[in-house]
């Protein structure tokens, strides 16, 4: 496990599946995840992506994010790419909606961040956001990502198209903020 101030991440453990596959099936969490048409996952999806979680999968890392002060899980985070020869992780993030706007994803992505940099030794962690998500920008800003292009009209969501923006953050950089 490893220790924010507000949220540890942890392993997932069975008993989250059923929160996981309400929180991403919420419309108002959804849309920020997935550029492909939103529609709802089935809970046997959710079941089978657990079942192929692993330690031992050199390329995904996926944690539970956990509030510290009842233990509730709230959410994940992860590597979703890592590219050992270029020394690059590419990281997502998801909150249940009653947990958004209180500092618990930007607590997790600091956790997250200083996992690839300290325990991994990758130089570069870098994401995806659409440019809509107003919300995510400035808690990735506040861990130290900075904006390194733009993806103009990538994806299209509720009736219009919008851009993806992609952001990083180097581990000298890191080093610099933490």
């Amino acid at each position: 496990m490893f220790y924010g101030n507000f949220v540890r991440l942890r392993e997932y453990h069975k008993d989250d599946l059923s929160l996981t596959w309400e929180y991403v099936n919420d419309w108002d969490v959804k849309k920020y995840l997935d550029p492909g048409v939103p529609f709802p996952w089935k809970f046997e999806e959710e079941e089978k992506w657990y079942q192929e979680l692993s330690a031992k999968n050199p390329e995904r890392y996926s944690f539970a994010i956990e509030r510290i002060s009842d233990e509730q899980y709230i959410g994940g985070c992860g590597i979703n790419n890592l590219d050992w020869k270029n020394s690059v992780a590419t990281v997502g993030i998801f909150l249940g909606k009653p947990f958004l706007s209180q500092g618990y994803g930007t607590d997790a992505m600091r956790v997250l961040v200083n996992f690839i940099f300290l325990e991994m030794n990758i130089h570069k962690t870098m994401l995806h956001v659409y440019a809509f998500n107003d919300r995510a920008i400035k808690s990735y800003q506040k861990v130290g990502f900075k904006i390194e292009g733009t993806l103009r009209s990538q994806v299209f969501r509720e009736g219009k198209y919008h851009d993806e923006i992609i952001m990083g953050i180097l581990k000298e950089e890191w080093r610099m903020s933490s």
